[in-house]
């Protein structure tokens, strides 16, 4: 099925309400502080999806089933993975004062989340949103084999398969703008490497940072935010789905199936490489 060819907007695959939350395992999950701080932080991210869909439907007003996919399918799942994962984290980590935690992320988030960070050109911000995309996939792919609690393994294979479907319907559109825009694949590479190098000023580490200091808001000795960030990333970096995440990148490339897998190899291989040195 084409991405264009997808259910319904408006119609959710899933509900917050489908989670047992009571069935959660919490002795195998609630001393995990590296699961507290990726699920949290993910939670901030998620919550945080209107003010992206904002610059969004602004940024393309005038494609009115662009816009619409936007307006009644992505924000309502993406804001959907936000409730339950705060349900996830309120139930299991009840001490955690989630809403004064996200309203410092949110702060910080809503001055960067600005028309002004989007690519020049409409066919190359779709090219940063497959970027997007294909990290949430992975991240939560990672976290799905990370985790051993079995409410939040289905919780995160259920969002990750939502992203999925929603790198499928950004690169659907990529494709129409690519036409329209006359995007070569210089271009194509300029945009992915620029999403890649606005990493380390990410939403996920604005995220990482408030969850972190909420956590240990009343410690008298809190651990070193670099401390905290590296023992997360040790975590996540040996169960990353590195392959995935490389047709993924190049997917936009246009590169043809023969072409394109001679070159996943090797570039699986380095980025495998960069992960674990």
């Amino acid at each position: 099925m084409s991405a264009s060819a997808a259910a319904p907007a408006g119609t959710l695959r899933w509900h917050f309400e489908d989670l047992n939350l009571q069935a959660v395992d919490r002795e195998a999950v609630a001393a995990r502080d590296d699961i507290f701080l990726l699920v949290c932080s993910a939670s901030f991210i998620e919550s945080g999806t209107d003010l992206y869909t904002r610059n969004l439907l602004e940024y393309f007003a005038g494609d009115d089933e662009f816009g619409d996919w936007l307006h009644r399918r992505w924000e309502p799942e993406e804001l959907q993975h936000g409730r339950a994962l705060r349900g996830y984290i309120e139930h299991v980590w009840p001490g955690f004062d989630w809403p004064a935690a996200y309203a410092d992320f949110h702060a910080e988030y809503s001055a960067l989340c600005t028309l002004d960070e989007l690519e020049p050109t409409r066919g190359r911000e779709l090219v940063a949103r497959c970027m997007v995309e294909m990290g949430t996939t992975t991240y939560y792919q990672a976290l799905n084999a990370l985790c051993d609690e079995p409410v939040l393994r289905d919780l995160t294979w259920r969002i990750r398969s939502d992203e999925v479907q929603h790198y499928k319907q950004f690169y659907h559109q990529f494709l129409r703008y690519r036409r329209s825009e006359s995007l070569g694949r210089g271009q194509v590479v300029a945009a992915l490497w620029r999403r890649v190098a606005e990493l380390r000023r990410s939403d996920a580490d604005v995220a990482l940072r408030h969850a972190a200091a909420w956590r240990w808001r009343d410690s008298p000795a809190p651990p070193a935010l670099h401390d905290v960030r590296q023992q997360v990333f040790e975590r996540m970096r040996t169960r990353y789905p590195v392959e995935l995440a490389v047709r993924m990148i190049i997917k936009p490339l246009q590169l043809g199936p023969r072409l394109q897998r001679w070159a996943e190899r090797p570039l699986s291989l380095l980025a495998r490489h960069v992960l674990l040195h």
